[in-house]
């Protein structure tokens, strides 16, 4: 039985895992003929082809159509948000001049804008140095993937490539400002020779995911997993103390490291940060509590021994309540895919389930 159920927490975090690296989203790639190259009048077969930001599945199309005409495709999954390629001198988004474009009710919109800073006001629609020919702006959306078209004139393209995704279910508003993005990344790129450098997310796998996986593993994984170790198998002592020490020791520890994690995150003027981190905080000061009540624990024969025992337990479910919502929280205010909530929430279920079993045989054992 005790195999069992460790085995089930096993394959349960396991099926989380594979869920967290899954793509549930469609894509375009290079091996594969472009599939709406009969709605973009300018495109032919003699387009190059490379996978331009993997992480976020970006395909780009480019050809020099005539001495000074650049042609570009631009395609990713389409998640209700807008996609974005800008140009830029240096690497750097700002200064750059960016094609942006998303789909509405199944009405595409393009423009162009310039980069003049991070925020949304700084990045007006209709601005920007790039030379766009006249009704050559493409944007459509089959098959779950969204296609970016458009024409420059220029004697060269600039030396690196940005590209940016917008907040899933959030498109602009219908004066074109651009929300800030989800995610952004440049590449080197030469379009004369070919050559060019896989773009990297700035936060593809960055700050924002390791927090949340240190979290998820220690406070809303381990610690669960080391409640039920307590609970339930106090019959094979003192093997299910040092069990239950060990891993909420090592929970504690990969919680508190993403918690410190969490507080170097710039997440200014994010809705529900402030209570994210508040919540964090909460759950910090109850794990600090739950150390010190170790380090102080009476005797078994002491008489505040039943009083050290309810403080304990009690402590550790609000801890654990406040870690799980604020886990939740903290995927909404990320705009993680559903991916991220399904497979934690089938780790939760399966952990539920076992420790319901759990009870009813401890109950009944108890009767015994």
């Amino acid at each position: 039985m005790e195999l069992s159920v460790f085995s089930l927490l096993f394959l349960s975090f396991f099926a989380f895992s594979v869920s967290l690296v899954r793509s549930q989203t469609s894509s375009d790639s290079c091996s594969s003929n472009l599939a709406v190259s009969s709605l973009i009048p300018f495109y032919s077969s003699s387009f190059h082809c490379l996978s331009a930001w993997s992480s976020q599945s970006f395909t780009l199309r480019y050809a020099k159509a005539s001495n000074n005409t650049w042609s570009f495709v631009l395609s990713a999954p389409d998640t209700n948000a807008y996609i974005s390629i800008g140009f830029s001198s240096n690497g750097k988004m700002v200064g750059s001049s960016a094609m942006a474009g998303w789909v509405s009710s199944g009405k595409g919109t393009v423009n162009q804008y310039y980069l003049g800073g991070e925020s949304s006001s700084t990045c007006p629609p209709g601005k920007g140095n790039l030379n766009v020919v006249k009704n050559s702006t493409v944007i459509v959306s089959q098959s779950s993937v969204l296609y970016l078209a458009f024409q420059i004139t220029a004697e060269q393209t600039t030396p690196y490539l940005v590209y940016a995704v917008g907040p899933r279910g959030s498109l602009p508003s219908s004066s074109g400002y651009l929300s800030e993005h989800r995610d952004m990344s440049h590449a080197s790129f030469d379009a004369n020779t070919g050559v060019f450098s896989d773009a990297e997310g700035s936060s593809g796998f960055g700050k924002e995911k390791q927090h949340a996986l240190l979290v998820i593993l220690g406070w809303g994984v381990l610690v669960p997993i080391g409640i039920l170790a307590a609970r339930y198998f106090k019959s094979y002592d003192p093997h299910w103390f040092y069990g239950h020490i060990s891993i909420q020791t090592i929970g504690f520890g990969l919680g508190l490291a993403g918690i410190i994690m969490g507080f170097d995150l710039d997440e200014d003027e994010i809705d529900n940060y402030d209570t994210h981190k508040a919540l964090g905080i909460v759950v910090l000061v109850l794990g600090c509590l739950q150390l010190t009540a170790f380090l102080a624990r009476p005797n078994k024969t002491s008489k505040v021994r039943k009083y050290w025992n309810w403080y304990h337990h009690n402590i550790g479910r609000f801890a654990l309540s406040f870690a799980i919502g604020n886990i939740f929280l903290g995927l909404s205010i990320a705009e993680e895919s559903k991916s991220w909530f399904i497979g934690y929430g089938v780790f939760l279920g399966v952990w539920v389930l076992i420790a319901a079993l759990l009870e009813i045989r401890y109950w009944m054992t108890r009767d015994d």
